[in-house]
């Protein structure tokens, strides 16, 4: 599993020209999926998200959570993310999951961000071509791979 981590002032995720999910000051989280992910390794980066400390404290420190600070998240999911581009010019995806794995994955991911977080998780559609607009704080910005 591959996470990018922004955070953001706000953000939004359009599907067909409707917002399937906004977000104001707090995580935008793309999400790839690898075979190999687990409960276990979903567990971890759920945590991870919901506990880095990426915002600023009252001594303008790194110091705080986004749930520290009663921020959102807005998981978007992205197989790309898994992208091998090492050899030649075009990407290889052999190392994403394939759909029917990847978005039990995604949702499950979702549904434990949300009950770590203490409330709803607004997210993209699983499959879909996404437009997604965000506006970065900082910018910080994170890569974050599950230990396996």
């Amino acid at each position: 599993m591959r996470l990018v981590i922004q955070r953001v002032r706000e953000a939004s995720v359009t599907v067909d020209e409707s917002i399937t999910g906004q977000i104001g000051p707090g995580l935008l989280v793309l999400a790839g999926f690898a075979p190999t992910d687990n409960a276990a390794s979903l567990g971890w980066m759920c945590r991870k998200v919901v506990q880095l400390r990426i915002f600023g404290d009252d001594n303008g420190q790194m110091n705080r959570s986004v749930q520290d600070m009663g921020g959102e998240i807005l998981v978007v999911s992205q197989f790309t993310l898994l992208a091998d581009a090492r050899k030649g010019n075009r990407p290889s995806y052999i190392g994403a999951a394939p759909p029917a794995v990847a978005e039990p994955l995604y949702q499950q991911f979702v549904a434990m961000v949300a009950t770590e977080l203490g409330r709803p998780v607004p997210t993209g559609i699983f499959g879909a071509d996404m437009q997604v607009r965000l506006l970065n704080d900082g910018p910080v910005t994170i890569v974050l791979d599950s230990p396996a």
